[in-house]
């Protein structure tokens, strides 16, 4: 694995225009849990109406959404064309996946600390570290993640 300073091969990250007006509050989603290993007969165990939007952004002034375009960070669960919910009102620490410009690109990497420094790191195959330096700028942590199967 090589570590560089400046790599070309960054994972693109677009904005996502997506007016939350639009979906109605008062829209709930039964949240029925479901088990994921042996399959259970119990019936009625539904919790409380979910919200999905209020649940997914906690703090919407400082949040926005990204759709994800490459498979960098597919081994962390991320895949090309999910969304990600990044907000600006948490601090970026060590392990965070975050958002940041590196040169003037969006990328989305796992901030870690190695050898004293904070790096950039992919959790996909074949896709560089870039180490934190004075032309990097982190946006934000992600913090939700939005999927569509079909």
């Amino acid at each position: 694995m090589t570590l560089g300073r400046k790599e070309s091969y960054l994972m693109s990250v677009a904005l996502v225009d997506l007016d939350w007006i639009c979906l109605p509050r008062w829209q709930h989603v039964a949240l029925d849990p479901i088990p994921a290993g042996f399959p259970s007969p119990a019936e009625g165990e539904e919790d409380d109406p979910i919200d999905l939007s209020a649940w997914l952004i906690e703090k919407p002034a400082a949040s926005y959404l990204m759709r994800v375009q490459g498979w960098s960070m597919a081994g962390a669960g991320i895949n090309d064309g999910d969304i990600v919910v990044v907000s600006r009102a948490v601090q970026a620490r060590p392990g965070h996946i975050v958002v940041a410009v590196v040169h003037g690109d969006r990328t989305l990497k796992r901030l870690k600390r190695m050898d004293g420094r904070l790096w950039l790191v992919p959790e996909g195959e074949g896709y560089p570290h870039t180490i934190v330096d004075e032309f990097v700028e982190v946006w934000g942590v992600v913090v939700g993640l939005a999927r569509k199967y079909q």
